[in-house]
């Protein structure tokens, strides 16, 4: 039986436009961050999304960039560790070309919210006004400012800066008086439209993000960044445990019949159905602390679990061609039917994984 979620949201009266961004993005990467391996699946394929946050005043926020056109402009230390390691990686337009596309002008953005530091999330902000502040989680500053060339090891450059307002959070004043469920947080424009929260783990200062999209009935997006890689490290959970029978099916998605979701069973670990697929990230990535990117993921379940909340992970192609993405606005994915349609999407990764004699596939077969 699924246990009922307790995630609580402060109470607000206002709702922001949000739209997600396909940045255009191309990642290749080995699935080396996670425990177990899963047959099949250990290449990740993925896009990058990033997120327009408007508010009815007309202020407008960019949580995340993807990845710039010229990575390979990046400081040496990342350039580096993308060849040595074999990804791939390309990239059709900058945000900002996206967004000028459709009217929207880099000079009416007033802030950019960087999940965390690495590549595939901070674009090229040189592109936008100095005018747009950095926002950025804790601990920023004294890891990596001023930027490459002047601090040789760092991950950013100092174009990224230069000119530009950085405005680190500090969540140790905000966790006494606001929390949205388990995770301290900041309500950005001071009215309960838009959280962002501090959910570290996968890298120093991580950090996501809640808007608030409708009222009435409320309902949510939560902008996970890094918190997971992959939805197999966070579904399924205590509040969506694997249910007996999946629909739409994520093997056959053009058919009406449902998958039974005893062909993933033995991918359980534990053989427990409320448990991820995924286990524990591994800690040989820079700055990650496994057991703090756990309990980030643990608290993302508890919104994940309500029905009311939207998860958009940076990196989930499984959204691709399910949500309507930018210029569209992503605010009645309720009415649209887009958590149910994308809630088990990712199993699709683990067809190779599932013996082809098995006797549950040969049921399968024959529904």
């Amino acid at each position: 039986m699924a246990k009922i979620s307790s995630f609580q949201v402060p109470p607000g009266s206002c709702s922001v436009g949000v739209r997600v961004i396909d940045t255009t993005s191309a990642i290749t990467v080995p699935l080396d961050m996670v425990t177990p391996v899963i047959k099949g699946h250990e290449i990740l394929q993925c896009p990058s999304f990033a997120f327009l946050i408007e508010h009815p005043s007309g202020r407008k926020l960019l949580f995340d960039l993807g990845v710039r056109k010229d990575w390979e402009n990046l400081p040496p230390v990342v350039v580096n560790h993308i060849k040595q390691d074999g990804w791939k990686l390309s990239v059709r337009q900058g945000v900002h070309e996206i967004l000028d596309e459709h009217g929207v002008a880099a000079k009416d953005i007033e802030a950019i919210i960087w999940s965390h530091w690495h590549y595939d999330h901070t674009g090229d902000p040189s592109v936008f006004p100095a005018s747009a502040a950095l926002i950025v989680g804790p601990g920023f500053k004294e890891t990596f400012l001023p930027g490459y060339p002047e601090r040789a090891e760092s991950p950013i450059l100092q174009s990224d800066v230069a000119g530009r307002e950085v405005r680190e959070l500090d969540f140790k004043d905000a966790a006494s008086t606001l929390q949205v469920g388990r995770f301290h947080a900041v309500d950005c424009f001071g009215d309960g439209s838009f959280f962002i929260l501090d959910s570290p783990g996968h890298t120093l200062g991580h950090i996501c993000a809640l808007a608030r999209v409708t009222v009435s009935p409320a309902s949510f997006i939560f902008m996970g960044g890094d918190c997971c890689h992959h939805l197999g490290e966070m579904r399924p959970s205590a509040y969506l445990p694997l249910p007996d029978s999946i629909f739409p099916n994520p093997l056959e998605p053009e058919t009406a019949m449902p998958c039974p979701g005893a062909l993933f069973e033995h991918l359980l670990r534990d053989g427990d159905r409320a448990r991820p697929f995924y286990g524990q990230m591994r800690p040989g990535m820079i700055l990650c602390d496994p057991d703090v990117a756990d309990e980030t993921i643990e608290k993302a379940q508890e919104a994940d679990g309500t029905g009311s909340v939207m998860v958009v992970i940076a990196h989930d192609s499984h959204m691709l061609g399910k949500i309507d993405f930018f210029p569209k606005y992503a605010n009645d994915f309720l009415a649209q039917g887009w958590v149910e349609e994308t809630r088990w999407a990712f199993l699709e990764d683990f067809k190779d994984a599932i013996p082809s004699g098995s006797e549950t596939l040969q049921q399968h077969v024959k529904l």
